[in-house]
């Protein structure tokens, strides 16, 4: 599989998730299913947001994500 396996295009497919989250309306419904909606978009999109934001290494079969969650300066 890791012959196969690019993760700068697993990144970037997260970048684009993340994106389509952000920007996806909001179904017409009202009372605790548009809360349970709004918050439940909120997580993914951290989650997905996040995971665009990770550096990728894929040495000898392993996947390793690095996010850095400091804020602020990236060094």
């Amino acid at each position: 599989m890791s012959n196969e396996f690019d993760p700068a295009a697993m990144i970037s497919r997260f970048q684009e998730r993340a994106k389509a989250v952000k920007n996806r309306g909001i179904p017409p419904v009202e009372g605790p299913e548009r809360r349970a909606f709004v918050e439940r978009a909120k997580v993914d999109y951290m989650d997905y947001a996040m995971l665009g934001d990770a550096k990728a290494e894929l040495a000898d079969g392993i996947l390793t994500l690095t996010i850095d969650l400091r804020g602020g300066n990236k060094e």
